[in-house]
Parts: C-alpha cells; sequence; structure tokens
C-alpha cells in the first residue's frame, strides 16, 4: 500500500457499535486518528460528515479503507460514484483487505456484484421495517406520537393557568415542556371557569 491509508467506519443506529470495523482497520493499516467515522447515518443517505471528510483527506496516492463495501454505499449509483471520484483523483479503494482495480474487468465486476448485494440487503430491511410497523399497527402496538404531558398534568396546568399567577414561561418551566406545548395544552384543556383560549403562534412571546 503507497501513500497514506484514511479508513472509514459507519453504523446505521446509535444503538450500534464501532468498535468492531476500527479494530478491522486498524488491522489492515490505518492508524487510530485517520479513521472516520458516521454514527447512526444510513448507507443510503449521501449527507454523511465522516464520509466527507475521509474523501477529503485522501490525496492521490493515497487509499481508503473499508471494512466492507456496505459500509461505503447502499446503492448501486453510490458506489460507483465513490469510486469514479477516487479513481479520478487517484485514490485507491480497498475494501476489506481487497484493494479495487477498475481497470481489471474482474475486479469491476466484483465490485458492481458486491455493491448490488449492498442495495438489495438495504432494500430488503426497508421492505421488513415496513412490514413490521404493518403489523404492530393492526395489532394496535403502533400508535404513534404520544402526547407530552398526561391527562392529569393537563389539567393541572390549565388550573395553574387560570390562577393568573403563573406566566407561560413559569409553566414551562414547570412541566419542563416548550412554551408551544403549553399554549397547545391550553387550548385544548377546558377551563374550569369558563371556554379554553385559541391559541394562536403570533401570540407568542
Amino acid at each position: 500500500m503507497t501513500g497514506i491509508a484514511i479508513g472509514y467506519a459507519r453504523c446505521s443506529t446509535d444503538k450500534q457499535d464501532l468498535t468492531v470495523q476500527r479494530e478491522a482497520l486498524l488491522k489492515l493499516g490505518v492508524t487510530e486518528d485517520r479513521i472516520y467515522t458516521d454514527h447512526g447515518l444510513t448507507g443510503t443517505n449521501r449527507l454523511r460528515p465522516g464520509l466527507d471528510q475521509a474523501l477529503a483527506a485522501v490525496r492521490a496516492g493515497d487509499t481508503l479503507v473499508v471494512p466492507k463495501l456496505d459500509r461505503l454505499a447502499r446503492s448501486v449509483p453510490d458506489a460507483r460514484g465513490i469510486a469514479d471520484e477516487l479513481m479520478k483523483r487517484g485514490v485507491k479503494l480497498q475494501l476489506g483487505s481487497t484493494v479495487h482495480d477498475p481497470t481489471d474487468p474482474m475486479g469491476k465486476m466484483f465490485f458492481n456484484i458486491l455493491a448490488t448485494f449492498a442495495e438489495f440487503e438495504s432494500d430488503l430491511i426497508r421492505m421488513r421495517t415496513r412490514e413490521g410497523m404493518a403489523v404492530a399497527k393492526a395489532k394496535g402496538k403502533l400508535k404513534g406520537k404520544q402526547p407530552k404531558l398526561s391527562p392529569m398534568q393537563s389539567r393541572e396546568l390549565r388550573r395553574m393557568y387560570d390562577m393568573g399567577d403563573y406566566s407561560i414561561s413559569d409553566l414551562s418551566d414547570v412541566f419542563k415542556v416548550s412554551r408551544p406545548t403549553i399554549y397547545r395544552t391550553i387550548a385544548r384543556q377546558p377551563s374550569a371557569s369558563g371556554p379554553s383560549i385559541k391559541w394562536k403562534p403570533a401570540t407568542i412571546r
């Protein structure tokens, strides 16, 4: 390997760990200070700060090292686009222990196969996620966004508001919610002494 080895690792969710990928990159000759990462971003999302930094760090003669192709991209066009960009800049792309050679017909075919499988796997994950959400919704387990305040808290908030001793800011601090949430709660919660107010965003100060 000539030039400098720049490593890139990515995981799709915040719950996943990058330790295994980091260790793989270290074994492949990448130093710790030259590993760029994205945490909680999918491969289909091209807006990845860590990847942009890694691509900016490599120069002609360097090698961009990723543990597997699916860490770099989850679609065939994106994988090809990154590989073509690196080739134009004179940067090598290493997938695991294999250096991708775009001038080799067999290597190019293998790269395209890997990219196709990465995209296929990504499509399967999305499909299974949608199916899982549909099943959960049918069973009544997917209830959507829950209110920030319980019914009891909403009634207490309205009572405190009607007393006239608490400002919107005071209520926001007491119930640990935003001012717009306070206004929406007041608008929805009936007053014991009269009709609820109609909140307009322009009235927030």
